[in-house]
């Protein structure tokens, strides 16, 4: 095989990939349990979150192609197991759980928050650590992706009163300083 000569060392091709792939984990794990509730969710907002869903599954497929194409490109192999979805991911699943609608949206939006977070974190350790500018702007553009996602969830219970788990009403919180 024809060595790699992009401007990248070996070692930070291989960092930057380790990072790419847990963000593929992430995003699989996170298109999964949207589809989850895609096919699961009931009550009076079944038809805007199954649309919602939809839209967000669509993107999240796309953006999990890019993730494994990138990651090609830089010359190393993607994660592509359900098992490697689970070791590398930080969001876990929810098996066996079927919660209301409300929650649904709650879990899905702790979910790309925490991608968000993650995704911050790897654009730094792109940009200091690996030298690596182009896949820096790769996953900036996929955290404003889940930035926008994120923020439509939120959207749909602001302000409302959600139902938990255990089927008791809680109110929404707000951070402080963010109007009602």
């Amino acid at each position: 095989m024809r060595k790699i000569n992009i401007g990248l060392s070996d070692e930070q091709r291989q960092g930057v990939c380790e990072l790419l792939n847990r963000d593929l984990a992430d995003m699989n794990l996170l298109l999964i349990k949207t589809k989850k509730y895609h096919w699961d969710v009931t009550g009076p907002e079944f038809r805007s979150l199954h649309q919602i869903w939809e839209e967000q599954y669509t993107i999240l497929n796309e953006s999990i192609d890019q993730a494994a194409e990138r990651i090609r490109a830089l010359g190393e192999y993607p994660v592509g197991t359900a098992a490697g979805f689970i070791q590398y991911s930080s969001i876990k699943e929810h098996t066996g759980d079927v919660p209301s609608s409300s929650q649904m949206v709650i879990n899905l939006v702790d979910d790309h928050e925490q991608i968000i977070r993650n995704l911050r974190q790897h654009i730094d350790q792109c940009s200091e650590d690996f030298h690596d500018e182009g896949t820096a702007d790769f996953l900036t553009g996929l955290m404003e992706g889940h930035e926008e996602m994120a923020w439509m969830l939120r959207s749909f219970v602001q302000g409302k009163r959600v139902e938990s788990d255990n089927e008791t009403p809680n109110e929404v919180k707000f951070p402080a300083g963010v109007a009602k």
